[in-house]
């Protein structure tokens, strides 16, 4: 099983961190190569820049692809399929033109030139939109054509808006929102092996945000515990083994996942109840 993972740029190191945390390590470095194993003798990453992910998965040379929704937009491969959000990576792909411009809207864009590295996303935008343009497709540095009389407007991509600032261009209207995803051909995607794979990192995601508590708590007071603890599913409780002098007798021990953004409030209302011994420790990964 062959994994595409971008080779450099935003995109590469938080996708091996992902991996890494999900237990697939690369066991021979991935630094200057093109392929590196993992702890999983079945699983290979094969590093490719992000816009040729698409197509790899599409061709065979890969089965499963990391890489940019607006990647996988552009190139349009009909076998292959969506899996899951990784939630990192976010950006919008969208309509820009001159401040100082007379474009404030789409329909203020028909019959002009638009300058794009998304000409594939371009086209079908303003097909939807019905605005007939002259889709120009550019490798780089698009925000400066409409300043070199190139284009009227660009449909580029921002995070957080600040160069089309810098040079002087206005946001007219988002073209799609997008973030890294995780895809497979079509042929491959109920295999156990990829199921295994989208688990993996779905536990990885699901931990984010989330601390694990564990206390001890009286046991006449345990509905309040339960009240307090905005837990997942509820809290597990178990019996505590009294010591010689019978200290932990009528206690039991909690345990439960809460929202990192919680913990603060939870310890201070845990403490108010009774609770006691109370320990916060980080989620590596959580299967729901």
């Amino acid at each position: 099983m062959r994994i595409a993972v971008p080779n450099k740029g935003r995109l590469h190191d938080p996708s091996m961190e992902l991996l890494e945390r999900a237990g697939l390590h690369a066991v021979d470095g991935a630094d200057r190569k093109l392929y590196a194993d993992t702890v999983d003798p079945e699983v290979t990453l094969l590093f490719a820049r992000a816009a040729d992910i698409p197509e790899y998965v599409s061709d065979g040379a890969a089965d499963v692809g990391i890489t940019g929704l607006d990647q996988h937009r552009e190139a349009d491969p009909g076998n292959v399929v969506d899996l899951l959000d990784l939630e990192f990576g976010q950006c919008r792909l969208v309509l820009a033109a001159p401040e100082d411009g007379d474009i404030r809207s789409v329909a203020d864009v028909a019959g002009k030139t638009v300058a794009t590295e998304f000409p594939h996303i371009a086209e079908r935008y303003f097909a939807e939109q019905d605005v007939e343009v002259d889709v120009v497709e550019v490798s780089g540095a698009t925000e400066l054509t409409p300043h070199v009389e190139m284009a009227d407007a660009i449909i580029d991509i921002t995070s957080t808006g600040t160069t089309l600032k810098v040079n002087r261009l206005a946001i007219v209207d988002e073209v799609l929102s997008s973030s890294v995803h995780l895809f497979a051909r079509e042929d491959v995607v109920d295999e156990p092996k990829v199921e295994q794979i989208v688990m993996a990192l779905r536990s990885v995601l699901s931990a984010d945000g989330k601390r694990y508590l564990m206390m001890n708590a009286p046991e006449e007071r345990l509905d309040e515990v339960r009240d307090v603890i905005p837990g997942l599913g509820g809290p597990t409780v178990m019996n505590v083994e009294g010591g010689a002098n019978g200290e932990k007798e009528g206690m039991v021990a909690v345990h439960a996942v809460v929202d990192e953004r919680d913990v603060f409030e939870t310890i201070n209302e845990l403490q108010s109840v009774g609770a006691s011994g109370i320990l916060v420790t980080e989620i590596e990964r959580l299967v729901e």
